[in-house]
Formats: C-alpha cells, structure tokens, sequence
C-alpha cells in the first residue's frame, strides 16, 4: 500500500518540475535576434522571403532544450505585448518555426505590416530577458 503515495508523490513533484521550467527559461544578455530581409521600411510586391538572424544563441526544434537555443516565432501585426508566463500563441498573427527553420516565404496582403521576430524555448515561452527583434514595418503593392 506504500507505493500508491509514493507514485502519487512523483507525479505531483514531476509536475511542479515541469511548471517551474517552462516559464523564463534564461538567455544570454548579449543574444541578438534580427531580420537579415527585409529590413525596415521596404516596399515589397507580392510574397517574399523573411529571413531571420540570431546572434549568440543557436536554432533547434520545438521540443528539444538544449542550453542558449531556441526556435522562431515571427509576429506580424502584433500590438499587444506577449505575457511571459504563457506560450506564445499559435494563429495567423503568431507564426511558429518549430523545425528550426531560419526563412520562411510569406504571404500578406497589400498595405503597411509590422514584423517582429521572437525566440521560444523547447515549449514555446519566451526567454528571460526576451529575446526579440527590433519591430519594422513593410509595405506589400
């Protein structure tokens, strides 16, 4: 009858493990996450390439948590500040690189959008401090 708490005991420690990782993983101070294209301020007609730079950290899956890594989210039309203590959201607005991508071909719209890149960690949370780009605006013809 002894190994029923002590399952039970597990469970809920392991559990707490898990919650107490996924929020704030750490990051480096000098991580830099970028756009090499486009850059602020282009004009662009029609679909495009979006690439993604990182400085200091390295790209790996969704799922795996290896140290100082992490994976894309790109935000596009995104005002509203990400919470630190969800993951980011998964919608048209809040494209997810799970696979460890580092361009993606996108499609928008005519009109003015603001892009902003976010690293995730291995669930999908923003490190802490963030690691995000600057925010920059482009036009679609």
């Amino acid at each position: 009858m002894k190994i029923i708490p002590l399952i039970a005991l597990s469970l809920a420690l392991t559990s707490l493990s898990s919650a107490a990782y996924a929020q704030g993983k750490p990051a480096p101070k000098n991580a830099l996450l970028y756009f090499v294209w486009p850059q602020n301020g282009t004009t662009i007609k029609g679909g495009f390439w979006c690439r993604f730079g990182l400085r200091n950290m390295g790209v790996t899956h969704a799922g795996d948590s290896y140290p100082n890594s992490g994976h894309h989210h790109l935000l596009i039309d995104v005002n509203d500040p990400l919470n630190p203590n969800e993951p980011i959201p998964q919608d048209k607005a809040h494209l997810h690189f799970g696979a460890g991508q580092t361009e993606a071909r996108i499609e928008l719209p005519p009109g003015k959008h603001t892009l902003q890149l976010v690293l995730g960690d291995a669930e999908h949370y923003p490190f802490n401090p963030p690691v995000v780009s600057e925010k920059i605006t482009i036009t679609i013809k």
